[in-house]
């Protein structure tokens, strides 16, 4: 009788995991076949405007750079309509062949009628612009990658979309992102894996992934995307872009889905911070020139109201540059650490002076106080979020090595300790990332990254620096080596532990000799890690 009911026992578990499996299964199946169903929509509206304007010079428009695209549109040489159908063309042929797109914005129809109404033509009046995935638009769904957000769709605009309105820009698609949004590669199980529109093997950074590939394609002008630790600067570098990142609270985050940002501690001490991406810097000042406006300050009051400063922008008034071509953490490849040479070269031919300068204890930011911030519960509140839901592979090591309990980290410290495994001093999993164990070490923890930005800034004024020039993590990774890599992003999670702006501009290109150079490339110490990033 015992044996016949844990019998029982056990198949009735198996019955209910499987079901629950399939329950997913069916929310993600119904996700894909909504999407799909918005692609041909799409592409069935963008074939009747072909019908009825048959004569657009598609690669004219869009070869236009942004500053040259709005004169046009405000001059009325290019109409909203066209510009909009163009680059919902581009952005149906873009993914099919990224998987970029999580959705089409069907009300782009209805903004394009609303902008015409407009009194004032704003200064992206005409431009079609796109989102990453969490940025919140009413009657659109905000997953994060995850089969949980699958539910309510957003019942209001976002402030920063409201203001993209108000200023006449046409929000037409929402993008792809990694699952739970904490990686930089760009993949998910409900919607797949974005590839790199210059070379389907690679990864287009993430997480704001789909808004990497998206613009590196052409398929958009101007994205919007967000950055806690490298994920606007990431892509950017993976897909050649320019990407900014500007202070927390610059441009408002109120109704963005921010997920394990706002549950890891309450304010967080490393903030999320939204910016665009484009393909040059011009629109990227002219983006932030647009958003930092009225609207958007008294629609969030907690944002600074600080319009863009035209002045320091179009200056050219010689800088004190310090740069540094490594920051003693991780080195990067080859390519990288020329780029950071060339422009160095560039800057001096241009009359700036450049003046060596070393972040301090990088070692120190990444472990004690950038991971321990997501990290602080030993990452329960991330592992949450997977609850019900099935894990990217992507992601598996890094969720295996959350559920190690904390009793066995600490034997896993001390066995790997002795073996000098160089996990201590490199620190690649985050199964021995400490913790916060009481609310005074939550504040003390506070307290150091507060302590670390005022020797940062002393260390700054010490050099009189202007700003500083540094390399980022690249070139683009093949797709499923970030998920194997966390810790590579010390190059951006600096300056968000700083809650500094900082920004990515493409310079170069890979060259025969870097790949050459690639080959000898040892790293810090020729550990595995090492060797993987030079896979």
């Amino acid at each position: 009788a015992a044996l016949t009911l844990l019998c029982g026992s056990v198949a009735a578990v198996v019955v209910w995991k499987w079901l629950g499996k399939r329950q997913i299964q069916k929310k993600m199946e119904e996700a894909q076949r909504t999407r799909d169903e918005g692609v041909k929509k799409m592409a069935k509206a963008v074939q009747q405007f072909r019908e009825q304007v048959p004569s657009v010079q598609t690669d004219a428009i869009l070869s236009l750079p942004l500053l040259e695209l709005t004169d046009r549109l405000r001059e009325g040489s290019l109409s909203p309509r066209t510009v909009l159908y163009t680059y919902l063309e581009k952005a149906l042929e873009v993914t099919q062949q990224t998987n970029c797109l999580r959705h089409f914005i069907p009300e782009c129809e209805e903004q394009l009628q609303e902008i015409q109404r407009q009194r004032e033509k704003g200064l992206l009046y005409g431009i079609p612009v796109s989102i990453k995935d969490h940025i919140g638009h009413k009657g659109h769904l905000s997953t994060c990658g995850l089969v949980q957000c699958l539910g309510t769709p957003v019942q209001e605009d976002s402030v920063l979309v409201k203001v993209l309105k108000k200023q006449g820009a046409i929000p037409f698609a929402m993008t792809n992102v990694p699952q739970s949004l904490f990686n930089y590669d760009c993949s998910n199980p409900i919607f797949g894996q974005t590839l790199n529109p210059f070379n389907p093997q690679k990864s287009p950074g993430g997480s704001s992934g789909g808004e990497g590939a998206l613009i590196a394609g052409g398929g958009s002008i101007l994205g919007i995307g967000s950055d806690i630790g490298g994920s606007i600067r990431l892509p950017s570098s993976f897909c050649g872009l320019c990407g900014l990142k500007p202070t927390a609270k610059r441009l408002s985050v109120r109704r963005t889905r921010l997920l394990h940002v706002d549950v890891c501690s309450c304010p967080t001490p490393v903030p999320c911070a939204l910016g665009p991406m484009a393909r040059d810097v011009d629109s990227l000042a002219l983006c932030m020139k647009a958003l930092l406006c009225q609207e958007m300050f008294q629609l969030d009051p907690t944002v600074p109201p600080i319009p863009f400063d035209e002045e320091v922008y179009s200056s050219s008034a010689p800088l004190r540059v310090g740069y540094y071509d490594t920051d003693g953490y991780f080195p990067l490849p080859p390519c990288m650490r020329r780029a950071v040479r060339e422009t160095r070269g560039a800057l001096q031919a241009a009359g700036h002076q450049l003046v060596p300068f070393s972040p301090p204890r990088i070692h120190y930011v990444m472990t004690e106080l950038f991971l321990k911030t997501f990290f602080a519960d030993g990452g329960r509140a991330w592992l949450d979020l997977f609850t019900g839901d099935i894990v990217d592979p992507s992601l598996k090591s890094q969720v295996n090595c959350c559920k190690i309990p904390r009793l066995g980290k600490k034997l896993l410290a001390l066995i790997l300790k002795p073996l000098q495994f160089l996990l201590l001093l490199k620190l690649k999993n985050v199964a021995m990332i400490s913790t916060c164990r009481s609310v005074k070490e939550m504040w003390d923890h506070h307290h150091q990254i507060e302590a670390y930005r005022t020797e940062f800034i002393a260390r700054w004024r010490e050099l009189r620096l202007d700003v500083v020039l540094c390399p980022v993590l690249g070139p683009a990774f093949t797709a499923g080596y970030p998920g194997k890599l966390l810790t590579a992003i010390s190059s951006t999670m600096l300056y968000n532990v700083l809650n500094f702006p900082a920004g990515v501009v493409p310079v170069s290109t890979v060259t025969e000799a870097d790949e050459e150079e690639l080959k000898l490339y040892q790293g810090c110490c020729d550990d595995p890690w090492d060797r993987t990033l030079k896979q």
